[in-house]
């Protein structure tokens, strides 16, 4: 080898260390920089060269600047932060569906159950007093609003998830394109297999989309020979090298809200998304808060049955003049349990009292209602006839399907009692809560209007307080309703699968948050940039620098001399 060979050996050394210089400052420079993957200098020996019989080395060539990278690692990461990101969502919707309950606060729906028990209790005490009656309608006004209102809220939060879910549309679709353009970015810089480089800025850009929409939707991501990548969501692709298919938000209805669905532009078909952030409001919107209102309609539905049932029975202060049910049947000439009530009465019987207010008497008259599922079943219109047997009354069913009874004297008020059947409180004739769930859930307008029909006796117009003891046992938990639960225990379950919700999401998440810590711990190990290690390496590329230079001296010092023979 010649002295002009070795300086040209020693000049690249000392290019090769320069580079391996310009990598350990791009690290350093960038050691905090968000996504940044750590770069790393490949050397290898240069190519040898015949001198004689000799083989003698060309010194160093940089083979690759790449980045030190696990993508097995990044696989499991991005999967581990859809999980977390999903639980987060679900966490975040309990908390919320929590602080709008506001159980043990002054306004939750238990103390609101209470306090209408306690005036329903001050009745008793004062039976004639219709100031008392009146605290009683309106502390059961109350509630009825408390429940009106807390469906109304948790359908708000139902709607602002839903939202976010219609807006995520544009954000996947943001990324989905930054992605396809890096794909070409990176595919045109590094030429394929034409270099053994990696386009590392371009690179740090595609991993940070990748991560960013991982968070939102669960992906699949597999690179290609090219450098470019290509994502999936279950069996549908979303980038495939340089080409990308948008998603859009399809629009639905359910439970009364307008919903939106992630899918595919292209096909209308939804995408198969388990997890991240969409899939987290998915369950929110849908299994948490939807779940929740179904539990409240249920809750209601109860309510306003259990209660309305013990409540018809009863008589006021005051009897009717006229009455009209709530609530329409399909037909007139079916059975009254299966013409679309929103309750259903079942086989039995219930009782008319006509008050005489001159003499002061009272006629009792059994009526009869046969739901056995025979052909002789009791229809609307039969009962109107039943009740027109009566000489003081007059019954009809109009063309809505609505029945009115009326008095035929304004000397005789009449009253009802006894109903084993329910179908007064599924027709809505002397019932006190109004509507067929939480929603529309009030309190009738007759009562409003005249506290002193509110029911409190079981023993006619104006005596008796013995339907007033039966309604405060029902508040109050001593008596189970048909579905064998207590109002109060119902309304315990309720709370009771929110609060157990939120803790089992909690636990979830903190479990899906540790377990991304731990691989991103892992990630930082292969990927991160230490201080410490790129001095030392900076350090080793001086050392070498100088000693190349040193070489490079002694060489031309040889050259001089040879030069000066």
């Amino acid at each position: 080898m010649s002295l002009i060979s070795s300086i040209q050996m020693s000049a690249n050394t000392l290019k090769a260390q320069q580079i391996g210089l310009q990598v350990v400052g791009q690290n350093i420079a960038n050691a905090n920089t968000p996504g940044y993957i750590r770069e790393e200098v490949i050397f290898k020996p240069a190519p040898t060269q015949r001198v004689g019989g000799l083989l003698l080395g060309l010194g160093v060539q940089v083979q690759a600047v790449i980045q030190k990278i696990d993508k097995f690692l990044e696989e499991r990461l991005r999967g581990a932060t859809s999980d977390r990101r999903s639980a987060e969502i679900q966490q975040e919707t309990y908390l919320q569906l929590e602080g709008t309950v506001g159980e043990l606060t002054d306004t939750d729906l238990s103390t609101g159950l209470s306090k209408f028990s306690a005036t329903i209790q001050d009745v008793l005490s004062q039976p004639e007093s219709i100031a008392a009656r009146n605290l009683a309608v309106l502390q059961g006004e109350t509630l009825a609003q408390d429940v009106s209102r807390l469906s109304q809220r948790v359908t708000s939060l139902r709607k602002d998830i839903n939202q976010r879910i219609a807006n995520s549309a544009q954000d996947i679709n943001r990324l989905v394109e930054e992605i396809r353009t890096l794909n070409i970015q990176i595919a045109n810089t590094e030429g394929g297999d034409a270099s053994p480089s990696d386009a590392v800025g371009l690179r740090d850009q595609r991993q940070l989309s990748l991560t960013n929409l991982a968070k939102l939707i669960n992906i699949d991501v597999k690179e290609q020979l090219s450098g470019g990548v290509n994502v999936f969501v279950g069996g549908d692709f979303l980038v495939l090298e340089g080409v990308s298919r948008e998603v859009e938000a399809s629009l639905s209805s359910d439970r009364g809200l307008t919903i939106a669905t992630i899918q595919l532009k292209i096909t209308d078909s939804p995408l198969a998304i388990s997890s991240g952030e969409v899939a987290g409001l998915v369950a929110g919107r849908d299994n948490i808060l939807g779940g929740f209102l179904d539990e409240l309609d249920d809750f209601a539905r109860t309510l306003t049955f259990e209660f309305n049932k013990i409540f018809s029975s009863g008589q006021g202060l005051s009897g009717y003049q006229t009455s009209t049910s709530a609530f329409a049947v399909s037909s007139a000439s079916g059975a009254l349990d299966s013409v679309n009530l929103p309750f259903t009465p079942i086989n039995g019987s219930f009782q008319v009292k006509i008050l005489n207010k001159q003499t002061g008497t009272t006629q009792t008259t059994d009526f009869f209602v046969k739901l056995n599922g025979l052909s002789d079943d009791t229809t609307l219109t039969d009962l109107a006839t039943q009740l027109n047997s009566l000489s003081a009354l007059s019954a009809s069913v109009s063309s809505a399907g609505n029945l009115t009874i009326t008095s035929n004297s304004p000397e005789q008020d009449f009253s009802f009692a006894n109903d084993t059947s329910g179908l007064l409180a599924a027709l809505g004739i002397n019932s006190f809560f109004t509507g067929t769930a939480a929603a529309d859930m009030a309190v009738s307008s007759i009562f409003r209007d005249d506290p002193g029909k509110f029911a409190t006796s079981d023993e006619g117009i104006g005596t008796g307080t013995g339907n007033a003891i039966n309604m405060v046992n029902l508040l109050d938990g001593d008596t189970k309703t048909a579905g064998g639960e207590t109002i109060t225990g119902r309304y315990e379950r309720l709370v009771g699968e929110v609060t157990q919700g939120s803790t089992v999401a909690t636990a979830v998440s903190n479990g899906a948050e540790v377990f991304e810590s731990t691989l991103l711990g892992q990630k930082l190990g292969v990927s991160g940039v230490s201080i410490d290690e790129e001095i030392v390496k900076m350090m080793a590329f001086q050392r070498t620098y100088q000693a190349a230079a040193r070489y490079i001296g002694v060489i031309s010092d040889l050259l001089d001399i040879l030069v000066n023979l």
